[in-house]
């Protein structure tokens, strides 16, 4: 990856409550898995604790950590259970987005030197149909700098893609997918009363680009109240 893309990667640049609203998670989810409880260590190192902020990569964790939960019912003490035992295999800066996992969703597994280990459990097993664990809302450009397309009303793998978080378009804010329009400004003008015709004229984008932007906005103030 190059250094440009890294450091967009690395930057710290999400409050906690604006990345919540983000993946669509509780708050107080998100400071558990951020910054742990107790004797409990976090799950993800956060690129800036003081104020606490995460950057896109701390932001792509923590949605592979709410698809583990949401879509593939894998428990959380699983997966820090999972990440401990990675380590005596591989080491990764950012485990949950640079390592391949699968899941039969109760375990976590990865394929290591030809074997399945079931890293839930540290052992290693022979396991066939075994489902892959991937992320189907992440693309990685030729420049090695990672796009999220979050969703916005239900996690089903129909779900568009027109809604786009970029660390290198708009401030890591949302915008619509392909372009720098921001969806907050979009769902503004529209409170404003100008219409969604109007809107995607002057844009130059089809209108239900501009209808899901503002769904989003509408969705991500929802989950913020």
């Amino acid at each position: 990856m190059k250094k440009s893309a890294m450091t967009l990667m690395k930057a710290p640049i999400y409050g906690v409550a604006e990345a919540a609203q983000y993946l669509r998670v509780p708050q107080n989810t998100l400071v558990y898995w951020v910054k742990g409880g107790g004797s409990v260590p976090p799950l993800i190192e956060l690129a800036s604790t003081e104020p606490p902020r995460l950057s896109f990569s701390n932001l792509l964790e923590c949605y592979m950590l709410s698809s583990m939960r949401a879509i593939y019912d894998v428990r959380i003490p699983k997966v820090r259970e999972a990440l401990t035992n990675l380590a005596k295999y591989v080491q990764h800066l950012h485990p949950l987005i640079e390592q391949a996992f699968q899941t039969d969703r109760r375990d976590l597994f990865i394929e290591h030197l030809g074997s399945i280990v079931n890293l839930s459990k540290h052992e290693q097993i022979l396991m066939p149909g075994v489902m892959e664990l991937y992320l189907e809302r992440i693309e990685r450009d030729p420049k090695g700098l990672f796009k999220l397309y979050p969703f916005v009303m239900e996690r089903k793998p129909d779900e568009p893609k027109l809604i786009q978080i970029n660390p290198a378009v708009g401030f890591g804010k949302p915008v619509i997918s392909g372009t720098g329009i921001s969806t907050a400004v979009v769902a503004s003008r529209f409170n404003a009363r100008e219409s969604i015709d109007d809107l995607a004229s002057e844009y130059g984008v089809e209108p239900r680009k501009i209808e899901e932007a503002i769904r989003w906005e509408q969705t991500t103030a929802a989950s913020a109240a």
